[in-house]
């Protein structure tokens, strides 16, 4: 019999079928000797049927006729070996993702087949078995829909009461392996989406709201994880932890999309479980917890990754009954959920480290929840806000402090290290963006934009509420009353009825303006912190360009005068640039970094997305922090001191309610003096290439050895032309005096020149490369990548600078040739600073950015009395 079956015949005939389910049907036992047999079978059916379904109803006919699904499940139970149970569960599932024919699909989902295939006990301990029977069971769910799911269910008096398909996939929802948990996750959608509303009632009813709850006991264990991997990362930085970081947050950020997608099914009461269970078992015994301000010298970690989870939570869990609840508990002391985090909550947990949470909170079901609550580490710094940052840092106070969780996000701004400040500034603008929330509550928290004020305001006048000035200074009846017909006060007593925490907070009886000028003078201090990076210094500029638009009108004579500072000491450290190692890249930078800010400050979204506070950068904010000798991290800083600088600098311009013009207002360049080097020697702006001609005029001779034992003589020239500027090495022409050619050029900046010692003849220079990683990331990146890999070390530190060793004749030479270079290099630091003058004098940028002046191809022209 086994030798007939492999003879060769017309595959895709219905005879070929009845040929093969007639030997199928005379397998008595399945072993060994006969297990190719069965596998080739089953496989060939597949194929046949799938082919029949798309070109002849006959081959299906045939198939339903002789019930081929029940002579599987009969081989399956004559099965001793995992072989048969792999193809069978390949098998079915080709041929029902295959098949389009609904007739067909109404006919494997009847007769119990599929569920018994379903329930079947096969031995899940083989994975390459338990992720076939997964994908059996996500091709199944792909073909449900209202009548087809009918198939699948058991019911009595029409309410369901077994639902195998649902049951057995969530079982492995929280399986080791990602691909598993991906694919129940798809069936799971599949079956929600289908809208049924008795499978809905099922699923909604006790115990399977269990899955729910454990969906977000397993999401706050990684939340856990992370944790761990930050605090890791920041004890001891490197690639592998940060690519850790990296996939850990894709599997967070998915895991919060899948609660997303799960809450669009529309199904009732979902929406509610999902919201108790973050809260019950995240929001409030962990993620407010960590909030913590403990003046400390530990590296701590809990607030990083606490700031990041609630912008995730906020930016991709659409539930509007969480959102305005996690606001609401931003009003209550930190206190309440530290004592929170160390009593009861709606949960226990299990072995297995999942928490299995009943569907409703009553006391009944309640245990001790182990939760972590981190604490983190605010350094000292000085700060102009408005809040009492001092008393907030004292451990003594955060002991038993009364400080609402909204003014500790405002002083972390004001007092907390960068990180810190950009979490901060990132939940308050995930906040300000989230479509869920309440105007009232965004008011209440101080951050409800100023154009939507105004228009609240007209709203409340036009229905004859209240005058505007009266609604804006009111704080009598002020949580009974607002337009929005949704009160922060609402949520403040959902808290207390169904989460038992029950505090009335102040910032309830204050004006909404009380904590819309806390928020003002935090940002304002933000900008007179000189510890702060460029990036998060940008993400403040925008969320206060978000707060205040159009005007300077709330701002007072103090935020003015603290900005103006701050734009001034910013600027001195712009001018000190000019005498640095990159001048002749700094208004290159400048007007780059110009251009962004600007498009930063205007975008609808802030400039660096939540997951960046994670990934803390390196700030180089003085001298002592560049390694010695390296220019790259002087163009670091120097890119960090323009950053710093721009926004400062239109910030000025934003509060004075002035237009902000496309580009910077400098200088066009100037002519070349006459007698300058640049135009005795022949060049011009664009530079010196290898085999120009040039003249040798003010040239000296000089040796220098590119390799040991291989000394050459040059002609050496130091030239500078604008902005630009050369060390030149050239061969002089001999037939041609006195001409000659370059054969090496390097930058001028930054050279450093320095005469030996021990050796008055030679010159010792540094050679820096011509540009920098951020204005020619292509040409950097490669490199820099392959170097941090290899060496584990920072960018900044994987590049060398050059270096130069000049013999000249005499001592007077090495002098005349140190001289040139100095000369040079001041002529080029000196038209970088004309240029930039009218930048830097801020009433004269002020003047010229007026709001009249909306053509920026004039930014370029040279103002009155130029130089």
């Amino acid at each position: 019999m086994w030798f007939s079956f492999w003879r060769s015949r017309d595959r895709f005939t219905l005879d070929h079928l009845r040929y093969l389910t007639d030997q199928l049907a005379k397998v008595q036992i399945v072993n060994e000797v006969n297990k190719d047999f069965v596998i080739e079978a089953l496989r060939s059916i597949a194929e046949l049927i799938t082919y029949g379904d798309q070109h002849d109803p006959s081959f299906f006919e045939f198939f339903m006729e002789k019930q081929v699904v029940a002579e599987f499940v009969r081989v399956l139970k004559l099965s001793r070996t995992v072989s048969i149970p792999l193809q069978l569960l390949q098998t079915v599932s080709i041929m029902i993702q295959n098949l389009r024919s609904e007739h067909a699909i109404y006919y494997m989902f009847s007769n119990e087949h599929m569920n018994y295939l379903i329930t079947y006990s096969f031995d899940f301990r083989n994975e390459e078995l338990l992720s076939y029977y997964i994908s059996f069971l996500r091709a199944i769910s792909g073909k449900l829909n209202k009548n087809t799911i009918s198939l699948l269910v058991k019911t009595r008096n029409d309410e369901v009461v077994s639902f195998p398909l649902y049951v057995e996939a969530i079982r492995f929802a929280f399986h080791e392996e990602n691909m598993i948990r991906t694919a129940v996750r798809t069936v799971t959608l599949n079956v929600y989406h289908v809208g049924d509303e008795c499978v809905n009632r099922y699923i909604t009813s006790a115990p399977h709201t269990e899955y729910f709850s454990n969906l977000v006991s397993f999401f706050r264990n990684q939340c856990m994880d992370l944790n761990r991997l930050v605090s890791e990362t920041l004890k001891n930085p490197g690639p592998d932890s940060t690519s850790a970081i990296v996939a850990a947050v894709d599997e967070i950020e998915d895991n919060l999309y899948y609660f997303s997608d799960v809450i669009s099914a529309g199904i009732p009461d979902v929406g509610r479980l999902i919201t108790d269970s973050i809260l019950m078992l995240l929001i409030f015994p962990m993620l407010l917890p960590s909030l913590r301000i403990v003046d400390t010298n530990d590296m701590q970690s809990g607030v990083v990754t606490s700031l990041y989870l609630l912008c995730c939570i906020l930016r991709i869990v659409k539930i509007k009954d969480l959102a305005n609840t996690i606001v609401a508990a931003l009003f209550y002391p930190l206190e309440t959920f530290t004592r929170f985090s160390r009593g009861k909550v709606n949960g226990y947990i299990s072995d297995r480290g999942l928490t299995s949470v009943s569907q409703e909170p009553d006391d009944d079901n309640i245990a001790k929840c182990n939760a972590e609550c981190l604490t983190v580490n605010v350094p000292q710094s000085s700060s102009s806000s408005g809040l009492d940052t001092e008393s907030i840092m004292s451990e003594d106070n955060c002991s038993s402090s009364n400080l609402a969780l909204r003014e500790v996000l405002l002083a972390y701004v004001t007092k907390g290290d960068d990180v810190q400040v950009l979490g901060s500034l990132s939940v308050l603008a995930t906040l300000l963006q989230t479509k869920e929330l309440d105007e009232s509550m965004l008011d209440r928290l101080g951050i409800l934009p100023q154009r939507k004020q105004h228009k609240k305001q007209l709203l409340q006048a036009l229905v004859g509420e209240a005058s505007g000035e009266e609604q804006l200074f009111s704080s009598e009846n002020s949580l009974m009353r607002d337009g929005s017909g949704c009160e922060p006060g609402v949520y403040l007593e959902k808290i207390k009825e169904q989460y038992g925490l029950s505090f009335l907070s102040s910032d309830f009886l204050m004006s909404p303006r009380v904590p819309r000028f806390q928020v003002l003078d935090a940002l304002v201090s933000l900008f007179c912190r000189s510890n702060i990076s460029a990036e998060t210094l940008w993400d403040g500029g925008w969320l206060l360009r978000q707060l205040l638009p159009y005007s300077e009108a709330e701002f007072n004579s103090h935020h003015l005068e603290l900005l103006q500072v701050s734009y001034k000491n910013s600027a001195t450290a712009l001018v000190k640039e000019v005498r640095g190692f990159w001048p002749d890249l700094l208004i290159t930078v400048l007007c780059n970094e110009w251009r962004k800010c600007k498009r930063a400050m205007e975008s609808s979204y802030p400039p660096k997305e939540p997951k960046c506070i994670l990934f803390p950068s390196q700030m180089l904010s003085s001298e002592e922090d560049i390694p010695e000798g390296s220019s790259f991290a002087a163009g670091e800083k120097m890119h960090e001191v323009v950053k710093v600088f721009v926004v400062l600098h239109q910030l000025q311009i934003f509060t004075l309610g002035r237009y902000l013009p496309e580009k910077p207002l400098i200088y066009p360049p100037g002519d070349l003096p006459a007698n300058s080097r640049a135009q005795t020697s022949g060049l011009d702006v664009s530079g010196p290439k290898p085999g120009t001609e040039v003249s040798l005029v003010s040239a000296v001779p000089c040796r220098i050895a590119f390799e040991r034992g291989k000394e050459r003589h040059f002609c050496f020239l130091a030239i500078s032309a604008g902005t630009s500027g050369w060390l030149v090495l050239a061969e002089e022409l001999p037939l041609k005096k006195p001409y000659g050619v370059v054969r090496v050029a390097a930058p001028l900046a930054g050279c450093n020149p320095r005469i030996d010692d021990k050796h008055p003849r030679w010159l010792h220079m540094r050679i820096r490369p011509s540009s920098l990683p951020v204005l020619d990331p292509a040409k950097f990146n490669a490199h820099a990548h392959a170097h941090a890999h290899a060496h584990g070390k920072l960018k900044t530190k994987a590049f060398v600078d050059g270096r130069w060793t000049l013999a000249f004749r005499d001592e007077e030479s090495c002098k005349s040739a140190l001289s040139m270079i100095l000369e040079e290099i001041n002529f080029l630091s000196d038209e970088v600073h004309r240029r930039l003058k009218p930048l830097l004098n801020l009433e004269t940028a002020l003047d010229l950015s007026g709001p009249e002046e909306e053509d920026s191809s004039s930014h370029s022209t040279t103002p009155p009395n130029s130089v």
